[in-house]
């Protein structure tokens, strides 16, 4: 007697790609077209009150589009992967409930990676040794860091400190590479994702890097971050860790000067978009071929056109994909 087949998992659109590409004018350009409820995957929107240096949707627009994963926690508040992926996995739920197609739109690669392939539980770590490694990965260099993540686990894709310290620390006190224990939980992903990835020639995407940082300076940025830290919030919490909050807290404690504030945030945030696009080119590519997606389900575009062009061709393609 054969056993019980497991539920198929629904296919969900996913619009990804680096900051500045784009990704937010493309989905409201959709939102013309479908009836559609966005999933914020973006580990920056999910603080409350930061909303300049985080680029979120204005009140106009998510009034018009439904918006999940935004102002989830406070910024002193710690927000994990796997958390996204648990609660997206109810708002996935509720949009289709509400007759509306979910969009998983953002930047942040282990967000949608958790919602699409599930993640694992780890086994108990000795906390003593976890500890004493923490203490050892931090007093490395970032190139060093990197290399010693990439000999530990052969799949390690790249990422900053954060990620390089987390493949070390299970590697070393499991016995396997985190890779292994994301295979044996890739069946716990909760959608099957067909990706659009927007990209840009590099010199646009610099453009509009720079743009995106007058926008915000000119728009408050500066008095957003004093105001948070007058709440009490610690220069060093969570939220104002990211790209362009690091860089203004710096400048209000007085170890970067103001007239050289635009461009530090300038160039952290290009730096940031380079590991996004290096992030999502391995990690596609790793999914196209090892996991055996189709190639219709991986799929790159320009983002040199205007968004309400974008919106037609990737329309036309997502009505072939579910059709066929």
């Amino acid at each position: 007697m054969g056993g019980r087949a497991s539920p198929v998992r629904p296919l969900v659109p996913v619009l990804a790609g680096p900051t500045a590409v784009g990704k937010t004018a493309v989905a409201l350009a959709l939102a013309e077209r479908f009836s559609i409820a966005v999933i914020s995957a973006d580990a920056r929107q999910v603080y409350q009150r930061l909303d300049i240096g985080t680029a979120k949707p204005d009140p106009g627009t998510r009034e018009r589009v439904p918006h999940h994963g935004l102002d989830l926690v406070p910024p002193g508040e710690r927000y994990s992967a796997g958390r996204f992926a648990r609660d997206a996995a109810v708002w996935l739920t509720e949009a289709r409930a509400a007759q509306r197609q979910p969009w998983v739109v953002g930047g942040t690669g282990f967000y949608i990676r958790a919602l699409a392939d599930g993640l694992f539980q780890e086994p108990p770590l000795d906390p003593v040794r976890r500890e004493g490694l923490q203490a050892w990965a931090a007093g490395m260099s970032g190139p060093t860091l990197l290399r010693w993540a990439s000999r530990l686990d052969p799949r390690f894709s790249g990422g900053g400190r954060q990620r390089a310290s987390r493949v070390l620390e299970v590697a070393l006190l499991t016995g396997r590479p985190l890779s292994l224990w994301q295979q044996m939980a890739r069946a716990t992903g909760v959608m099957r994702p067909w990706y659009i990835v927007l990209t840009l020639p590099r010199e646009l995407l610099r453009r509009r890097i720079a743009e995106r940082v007058d926008v915000m300076l000119a728009a408050g940025l500066i008095d957003e971050v004093r105001a948070e830290l007058a709440r009490g919030t610690a220069p060093g919490a969570a939220g104002l860790d990211g790209v362009g909050y690091r860089e203004t807290v710096a400048m209000l404690e007085g170890r970067l000067a103001k007239d050289d504030l635009r461009e530090a945030i300038v160039r952290s945030t290009r730096a940031y978009a380079k590991r996004q696009e290096t992030w999502f080119r391995n990690q596609l590519r790793y999914r196209s071929s090892a996991i055996g997606y189709q190639p219709e389900a991986v799929w790159t575009l320009d983002a040199s056109r205007a968004p309400e062009d974008l919106a037609v061709e990737i329309a036309d393609r997502w009505r072939t994909a579910t059709d066929r």
